[in-house]
Order: structure tokens, then sequence, then C-alpha cells
């Protein structure tokens, strides 16, 4: 697969679709979410997943194995580290205002570079519901700060 998810359209319960079995559903995702340590790039996809353990459904399971397809197909992605880099911090911040379709609330998310190192990164739907998309980025510029 070229992308993780389609770019259209959000993953929300469908309590009309069939069930799939939890404990399979679960062990994906988990597997998945070990990964995550080395593949940033694939952490909020599987964060968007990992919300339906405990119900999952058809067009679940179908992202999930759409997940897996893609780091079968990039399986020389990771990250990478260089000697030659400044000893300066820099941060970057972003939210997704109201990304959540089931609750409303805004998703926020950095990243953490040390030089041209990553050396952290975080992905956490945010607590309150955000009125603006500015109150949305000050939300994640703050949790960044902290």
């Amino acid at each position: 697969m070229a992308t993780l998810m389609p770019t259209t359209g959000k993953l929300q319960s469908n309590p009309g679709e069939k069930s799939v079995v939890q404990k399979l559903y679960r062990s994906m995702i988990w597997s998945l979410l070990y990964i995550t340590a080395t593949r940033p790039d694939i952490a909020f996809s599987v964060g968007c997943c990992a919300t339906f353990q405990a119900d999952p459904r058809e067009s679940h399971l179908k992202s999930v194995k759409r997940i897996i397809r893609y780091v079968n197909g990039t399986l020389d992605y990771g990250l990478s580290y260089s000697m030659d880099t400044n000893d300066s911090l820099v941060t970057y911040s972003d939210a997704d205002w109201e990304g959540c379709v089931e609750y409303r609330k805004s998703t926020s998310g950095g990243c953490f570079y040390v030089g041209q190192n990553l050396i952290a990164w975080h992905i956490k739907k945010q607590n309150s519901k955000s009125l603006s998309t500015c109150e949305a980025e000050y939300i994640a510029a703050g949790t960044c700060c902290t």
C-alpha cells in the first residue's frame, strides 16, 4: 500500500456493520503498537484503529489490514540518527480540530528533535472540546511545552 489510511472519511463506530473477533483484532493492534516504537509514521493510524478494540467491526479490521500491508511494503523505513548534528532542541506541534468524529474532540501531536534526529513524539486526543482551530492549536502547543 502506498498510504496507511484513505485521506477521505474517518473511522467511526458502525453499529449496523458485522462484528469481528475481538481477540484477533486486539492481537493485531498490539503487534502494530509494538512496531510504532521504531516506526512513527504508523503511530497515528494505529492509534485511530486502537480506539475500537472494545467493539471492532469489519471496516476497522480492513483498516488494520491496510496498515499491515503498508508496513510489509515499507520494511526498509525506520529511524536513523546522524552523528554530525548540532545540539539544539526543536519542537513541532499540530492539532486536528474536531478530528474525532465520535466525540468531536481535537487531536494534538508533536515531535521533538535534537539537531536533525527525532528523539520523541506524541499523539493524544485532547481532554476538552475546542471551540476553534486556534484554541486547538494553543492546547497542542501547551502540551508540547509540558
